[in-house]
Order: C-alpha cells, then structure tokens, then sequence
C-alpha cells in the first residue's frame, strides 16, 4: 500500500522501536497529504525532519534519539487508515503534527493501539472529540468562526466559498457563528470542488450576493490549497464589483501565496486573514527559522509562513516537553498520555497560550470537547504583506459555543 511506505528521518528507523528506558530512541510519526489534486502539505513532514535533525544535533529528547516516520495519507481515507496502521505496526510512541481530513479512518486505529495524537492540522471532529487527541490550536472551526468575528465589523454583506465535502459542510455555520456578534449572517454558501482548476462560476456566485448597492460587501474563501485558483477567477470575474473585499484564513492563505499572485497589485490586497498564531514575521517564530535555516538544507517544501509548518513546529515542541516532564523514565505512548492528562503546561514560547489537557482545561464548546485553545489572530494584507491587524489573540470560545 502506498501509504506504508514511510520515509526515514535522519539514519533510519530500526523495525519495531519504540521509545524506551535509558538511551533507546523516541520513534513518532507525522503524515499528510503530498502529489494530490486538492491540498497537499509536504511541509509538514519535513519540519518534522528539520526538527530531529536539529534535536539529535543537541544531545536528543532528554537523552533519547528521536526518529521521525513520515506517511502520505494522499487525502483518501484508505490511505489514512494504512498510515495509522503503519504507525501502530512500527510502535511508535506517538504521532505528531500531522494534516489529515479523514479523523474517522485514522482515529480508530490509533484508539485501538493507545497512541496519541499530538497537535494535529484540526480539520476533523474526531481530533476535537478523541480522547487520544491533543490540538494544539482551535483548528478550522475557531478560524472560520474567528473570521466571521473579523468580518463582522467591516462587511454588511458576506459570500462563502468553501469545499462541497463533509468536513466543508459546518463552515457555514461557523461563520455565522462569528458574524452574528454584528448582527449578520452570510449571504450566501456556496460549495464548491476542492480539486477544481477554473472557479469561474462560483466566483460569479459569490460577487453577485455580496455586492449590493452601498452596502460594503466581502467574499471568504476557504478551500485549502486551491483558494488561489478561485482568486484567480475572482480576480478575472470582480472587475464588475471593485468595491467587493476579499477574506480568507491561514493555511488557505499565506504570505507566499500573496507574493506569487502579485502581492500589492494581486487579488489579496486588503484581504482579511484569519489564523491561529503570530504573523509569520514576528519574532516569536525565530527558533524555528533558525531550524529551518539551519537543518532543513534548503528544502523549499518547508516554509516557515506555512501554518502546516508552523504547527508541526508547536506539534513537536510540545513532544519535547513531554519527554522532558518523564525524567528519564521510559518514552511509551501510554507515559506521553499520563504526562499530557495529568497537567503538564507547555510553553510555546508565545506562539500559542499556555496548552494544557486536562479536563478542567478542556473548553465549553460543546461539539468540541477536547479543545482546550480558542485563541485566533487577525491579520491584513497592507502592501501586499501579511500584518496584525490586532495586536493580541482573540478567543473564540464563546462565538463556536453559539455554532449550532
């Protein structure tokens, strides 16, 4: 099976090991999808080589040599499935800052296995839900609500444009969730193919039901990897509407994006973002460029304004942590879930609000009961770069309590 065919960080991964006592290595897997037609994120598995590298450069987790087993789940839920299988054949002591959008194929055998689940993308129920997950940002429902909050102050009337799958299906209600703190609700949802390559005909769609007379209108846009195609029909189709602002959330969105598609004379100028974490030029995100610059070797895959990137990054400090709280006793994925439900605090360096799993920390909202961080960031493009557009995070707690 295609998915079994893991690639091996650093010098390999000897069949079967697991983190153990003393010295033995820590073995993890990170998976996402790579070569598809609709989003692919190879970014993610490379970080995850970038940071062993980088930490067996400088004596290891406490000690211990860290192995990174990377999978393609080729977004397919077979596929999905075989890399969880995979990780449970290889014993791995837990899989790490991985993008899936098939929690209910992947999940199930990790439950089975007892492996943890440490800071997946968010895209899934089940990553909320699992006792065995542990999410390290709100994932897509905390930027889709996070971006109707943004929204609300600025846009009377608001299109969404988002993919005609499952996980696609609860946008709508999520962005309404965060418009309604001003009263408004989208005017339109329109769903559309995630792996299309002309969105003509949505984009249309979309700049007719925002546009309307005085009113100030916008159009948000969320379809993964293929956002950047529908601007490009929206940039060929919004001539008739200029007035019409576009709105987006990171990992739809990101500053390379912006740069290739002309940055201040591109369709992005103005555009309102929406992520999890710090602008990617803050200064928060410098260890990890430094990684980057100096352990992943040029790979372009690995770009640190990626939010697949960054959250492989917070994914794998949090790993580092865990291992750090065992104090040398044995890395096993049963002693990472003690030490994560148990009250172990990490911190991300500002990246994130301190992260926590126990149960106490666990939020209100109540279709997602292991989120434990709703904490969004608004963000501009002004001159064609990504900037805050306020200063400190926003919690959304409250607007994905109201998503019903």
């Amino acid at each position: 099976m295609a998915a079994a065919a893991a690639l091996t960080a650093g010098c390999g991964v000897v069949p079967g090991t697991t983190g153990g006592s003393g010295d033995d290595p820590v073995t993890v897997m990170t998976w996402a999808p790579d070569g598809t037609r609709a989003t692919n994120k190879p970014g993610m598995p490379a970080m995850a080589q970038a940071f062993a590298r980088w930490v067996n450069a400088n004596g290891g987790l406490d000690g211990h040599e860290l192995r990174v087993i990377t999978c393609n789940d080729r977004n397919d839920p077979v596929e999905a499935a075989g890399c969880a299988r995979e990780a449970v054949k290889r014993k791995v002591a837990a899989v790490v800052g991985s993008y899936s959008q098939h929690g209910r194929a992947f999940m199930s055998p990790l439950e089975v296995a007892g492996i943890p689940y440490i800071g997946g993308y968010g895209l899934t129920d089940e990553e909320f839900a699992s006792p065995l997950s542990y999410p390290v940002n709100g994932g897509q429902p905390a930027l889709i609500a996070g971006n109707g909050r943004q929204l609300a102050g600025v846009c009377d009337r608001v299109s969404l444009v988002r993919p005609d799958t499952v996980a696609g299906d609860d946008l709508s209600k999520l962005l309404d969730s965060g418009l309604a703190q001003g009263h408004r609700r989208a005017s339109a949802d329109i769903r559309a193919p995630e792996d299309a390559s002309d969105y003509t005909e949505e984009a249309e769609q979309a700049l007719d039901r925002a546009a309307g007379g005085d009113r100030k209108g916008c159009v948000a846009a969320a379809l993964g990897e293929r956002t950047g195609t529908f601007f490009d029909s929206f940039r060929r189709t919004g001539d008739a509407h200029p007035a019409v602002r576009t709105a987006s959330v990171l990992g739809s969105v990101d500053q390379s994006l912006i740069n290739r598609s002309g940055g201040a004379e591109g369709p992005y100028e103005g555009a309102y973002v929406t992520g999890w974490y710090p602008a990617a030029s803050d200064q928060r995100w410098g260890p990890m460029r430094d990684v980057i610059r100096k352990h992943a070797f040029g790979d372009n895959r690995v770009d640190p304004a990626d939010a697949g990137v960054q959250t492989t990054w917070i994914a794998y400090t949090v790993l580092r942590q865990a291992v750090e709280s065992l104090d040398g006793g044995e890395v096993t994925p049963r002693a990472l879930r003690k030490a994560l439900n148990q009250g172990l605090r990490v911190d991300t360096g500002g990246l994130t609000p301190t992260l926590s799993w126990r149960f106490e920390d666990m939020l209100a909202a109540g279709e997602y009961p292991r989120l434990v961080n709703a904490a969004v960031t608004f963000q501009v493009v002004r001159n064609g770069r990504l900037v805050v557009a306020r200063e400190s995070f926003v919690d959304v707690e409250k607007t994905l309590e109201s998503a019903r």
